[in-house]
């Protein structure tokens, strides 16, 4: 959980820093970080359901 905290205050720093100097963000747009997002809880799920077939 910190290097969650860790990453998410990063990135708002950066941010931050962005908007001051005014330089435009090179992050993806909201699709790609919802896409992002799928694979994470894709990778979290293959073993959760791997368990559910091995116990039936």
């Amino acid at each position: 959980m910190g290097s969650v905290l860790l990453a998410l205050g990063t990135g708002i720093v950066i941010g931050l820093i962005f908007q001051a100097l005014r330089i435009p963000s090179p992050a993806p747009p909201m699709l790609g970080l919802i896409g992002l997002v799928g694979m994470f809880l894709g990778q979290r799920l293959v073993p959760w359901i791997k368990l559910w077939f091995n116990h039936q």
